[in-house]
C-alpha cells in the first residue's frame, strides 16, 4: 500500500541551459539539450566540486558558500555546452567546439568568467545600494532610516534585475525550460509517476529554487547589515564584503531546511521565493518537458526511488 503522498525529499536539482536541461544526483549530472535538428543529445558526466569531497566543505553555514561557488562553475560549464549546438560559425570552428571540454584554457576561461560574475552581483546588489543609501544619508539624520533605505534598495534593484531580464525573448525560453525541470522534481517529489502528463500538470515553483536563494541572500543581508552598524565609510564596505559568504551560507541552510520541510513556518519563509519564481518560470510545453525528463532519467532511477520511498510496486509504474 502506497504512503501517504506528501513532498519527500529526492537530493537531485538542476538548471535550465539554452534549449536544454542539467540535473545533478550527487557527484553525477545530465545535460539534455533539443540540437537544431529537432534530437536530444544528453551527456552524463561527474562533478566533484571545486574541493572534492574534503570534510570541512560540508559543514553547517561554510558548505552554503562551496555550494554556490560549485553551482557557479559547473552552472557555467553546462551553459557553454548547451551553447555550443547553435553556434553559428564556420565548419572549422564548430569542430573545435566539439573537443572535448576541460583543458586548462577552458578551466582558466571559466575561472575568469565566474569571479567576474560574482564582482559583478556583490557590486550591483551589495555595493550599489549601499553606497546610494550612504550618499542620501547625508541628507538623512536617522541611521536607522538609513539602514531601512539600503535594504529596500537592494530588495528593489533585485527585483528590477529580475523583471528586466525576464523581458528578452531568449530569456523567456530559458525560463520555461526552468519551469520544466521544476516540474519534473516536483513531479517525482510527489510520489508521481515520471511522464509528460504528470510533470505538465505539477507545480512549476520549488522551495530549493536558486532563485529563492538569491532572494535569502538579499534579504538576510537587509538584516544583518541592519544590526551591524560603524561609522567608517571603508570599515562599512570592508565589512559587506566579508560578511557576504557569510550571508550566503546562512541563506542556503535556511533554503536546505525549506526543502525537506513542508510546515507552516517554512512555507511562511518560502512564500516570497516562490512568489519571485512567477517571474524566473514559465509554463513550459511537452518538448521541452521531454528533455527535463532525459536529464532526469540519465541520472536519477525514479522508478526505484518512488518504490522505496511511496512504496510502489514497480509494475505499477
Amino acid at each position: 500500500m502506497a504512503k501517504k503522498r506528501q513532498i519527500q525529499y529526492s537530493g537531485i536539482g538542476g538548471q535550465a541551459v539554452l534549449e536544454g536541461v542539467m540535473m545533478k544526483n550527487k557527484t553525477k549530472y545530465a545535460v539534455a539539450v533539443r540540437k537544431p535538428d529537432g534530437d536530444i543529445d544528453v551527456q552524463i558526466e561527474e562533478y566533484q566540486g571545486v574541493c572534492g569531497e574534503k570534510k570541512f566543505v560540508k559543514l553547517p553555514l561554510i558548505r552554503g558558500v562551496f555550494a554556490f561557488i560549485d553551482s557557479l562553475v559547473l552552472g557555467m560549464k553546462v551553459t557553454m555546452h548547451s551553447a555550443s549546438f547553435y553556434e553559428e560559425e564556420e565548419e572549422a570552428a564548430k569542430e573545435e567546439t566539439k573537443k572535448p571540454s576541460g583543458g586548462k584554457a577552458d578551466d582558466i576561461m571559466m575561472g575568469v568568467t565566474v569571479a567576474v560574475s560574482v564582482v559583478i552581483a556583490v557590486a550591483l546588489f551589495m555595493l550599489l545600494p549601499f553606497l546610494i543609501s550612504d550618499l542620501l544619508g547625508k541628507y538623512i539624520r536617522n541611521a536607522s532610516l538609513v539602514a531601512i533605505l539600503e535594504g529596500t534598495l537592494r530588495i528593489l534593484i533585485f527585483v528590477g534585475y529580475i523583471v528586466s531580464i525576464s523581458l528578452m525573448k531568449d530569456i523567456r525560453r530559458l525560463y520555461m525550460y526552468h519551469g520544466a525541470e521544476h516540474k519534473c522534481i516536483n513531479c517525482i517529489e510527489r510520489g508521481r509517476p515520471l511522464t509528460v502528463k504528470n510533470v505538465m500538470r505539477s507545480s512549476r515553483q520549488h522551495k530549493r529554487c536558486g532563485t529563492s536563494f538569491l532572494l535569502f541572500v538579499v534579504l538576510v543581508s537587509v538584516i544583518v547589515f541592519f544590526f551591524i552598524r560603524v561609522d567608517n565609510m571603508v570599515l562599512k564596505l570592508v565589512l559587506r564584503l566579508l560578511l557576504v559568504p557569510v550571508i550566503a551560507g546562512i541563506s542556503y541552510e535556511i533554503i536546505r531546511i525549506a526543502g525537506k520541510s513542508n510546515n507552516i513556518l517554512i512555507r511562511i519563509i518560502s512564500a516570497p521565493g516562490m512568489w519571485m519564481q512567477r517571474l524566473t518560470t514559465k509554463e513550459p510545453d511537452e518538448d521541452m518537458v521531454m528533455v527535463a525528463i532525459a536529464s532526469v532519467e540519465a541520472v536519477f532511477d525514479w522508478k526505484a526511488y518512488l518504490t522505496e520511498t511511496f512504496g510502489y510496486e514497480a509494475d505499477d509504474l
